[in-house]
């Protein structure tokens, strides 16, 4: 069975990353891109710090174990210092954390990047990253080489897996690292599990079955059926093509026999969700669930949803506004020909640059605005409805969650207000129906 209420409730309370550790994680971005802005070494070149990977993707997961750490990568964007060959870039940026009396006991270096850890449970990864030439690169210290990137184009590439799935595909990512967490039967780098989990996606699923993503277990039971395939036909590790086209194997991170066990396990655990998904007693169906999950996979005991736990603990009450498709009789019915795309991007303003939300990691300051613009290949006639929904402490004090259903036009501007991970939808209706969605996700800090 689907157990839809389950599975959100084991999302809410077990598997997504809480509003504290959001909120320490914010801060502590913040604490660093002062740091480096305001440095005599970088002053000249610093231009920007913009959450990169899985902090960025939205798929970091709460630690499941008290011992274990979570990890957030953020990118350093410098313009190029003329006289610095690759290796300098991580050399002369660990010696300015070492240099500074709050990061000297905290900071590390890796190839790519300098890693700061935390006294709690995360540490946080900074990659130096600049354009040359027209192209962007981060660098290799050991080597002495910069490495082709685009992180934008593999965040592009990942949001539109999100909407072939109606947006269920991050938080299938988050189930199956939740997955690798809890059992640690196998090992697998996220940025290769996204990839390897993308890669099953596309439009033509959709015409196969419309429905083959409508809920997060019905993306999850279809997705693993896919990678399912995908790892049977192949015994030795394949070539997982970076969705940027940087040219990068991804697998040759990896070595034959990690692969081999990653192989083993996705055919077993994907076994095992179609067993638990397909049975159709709720008893047995939930028993083999949480034999996958654990016994944290329950209903939720309390359905009061105008609660809700901030950061420091305090529990508030506030108006749940937010509105469903079905609250004004539009049925949601996503027809996979149809493209729509929605981008914000950051309105000028004195002594701020414009840009793409998605250059950025999707983070703007508060006290911005943000256009967002519609396109589509739908044919006319159809009507455009939005959706803004505020979440986060300062939302919630503010009693303005918003998320209402309007109708509107192909443009539609927004102030930055509150700080959290916000999000803006669009919606294209014809004849009372949605054939058409886009999510633009908003991190306001």
């Amino acid at each position: 069975m689907k157990l839809i209420n389950y599975f959100k409730n084991f999302l809410d309370n077990q598997v997504n990353l809480n509003s504290s550790r959001i909120k320490t994680l914010d801060e502590r971005t913040e604490a660093i891109t002062q740091f480096l802005k305001n440095s005599d070494l970088l002053e000249e070149n610093f231009i920007d710090v913009i959450p990169q990977g899985s902090y960025a993707h939205k798929t970091i997961i709460k630690p499941v174990r008290t011992t274990d750490e979570y990890d957030a990568d953020i990118l350093l964007q410098l313009e190029e210092f003329t006289d610095w060959e690759a290796q300098d870039y991580v050399e002369n940026l660990y010696t300015l954390f070492r240099g500074s009396n709050v990061y000297r006991d905290k900071v590390s270096r890796k190839t790519r990047c300098v890693t700061i850890t935390y006294a709690n449970d995360f540490h946080m990864d900074i990659v130096p990253f600049m354009e040359r030439h027209g192209q962007k690169y981060i660098t290799n210290r050991h080597e002495n080489i910069f490495e082709l990137t685009d992180p934008e184009k593999f965040t592009d590439w990942l949001d539109e897996r999100s909407r072939i799935t109606k947006h269920h595909f991050v938080k299938v990512v988050r189930l199956i690292k939740y997955i690798r967490d809890y059992k640690r039967t196998f090992s697998v780098k996220s940025i290769i599990l996204n990839t390897l989990l993308g890669e099953q996606i596309n439009d033509a699923a959709l015409l196969e079955n419309e429905n083959c993503y409508d809920d997060v277990p019905t993306a999850l039971y279809n997705i693993m059926k896919k990678l399912k395939n995908y790892v049977e036909s192949n015994y030795y590790i394949p070539t997982i093509a970076d969705p940027s086209e940087t040219g990068e194997n991804f697998g040759d991170r990896w070595d034959q026999d990690g692969w081999l066990v990653f192989r083993d396990k996705m055919i077993y655990y994907s076994d095992k969700i179609t067993d638990a998904y397909e049975d159709q007693d709720l008893n047995s169906s939930l028993e083999k669930w949480q034999s996958i999950f654990g016994e944290e996979f329950k209903k939720t005991i309390s359905e009061n949803s105008k609660l809700k736990q901030l950061s420091d603990g305090s529990v508030l009450s506030f108006n749940d506004t937010e509105e469903r498709l079905e609250d004004h009789n539009i049925q949601r019915k996503i027809n996979p020909r149809y493209k729509v795309t929605l981008k914000g991007r950051v309105t000028p303003k004195n002594g701020f640059r414009t840009y793409n939300l998605s250059e950025r990691g999707n983070k703007v300051d508060k006290g911005r605005s943000v256009a967002f613009s519609v396109t589509c290949n739908v044919p006319q006639p159809y009507t455009i409805y939005w959706k803004v929904l505020n979440r986060g402490d300062e939302a919630l004090r503010n009693d303005c969650i918003r998320g209402q259903i309007k109708m509107g036009y192909s443009s539609h501007t927004e102030p930055t207000s509150f700080r959290g991970n916000h999000y803006v939808e669009c919606y294209i209706v014809k004849e009372g129906i949605c054939v058409a969605m886009d999510r633009q996700s908003v991190f306001i800090v």
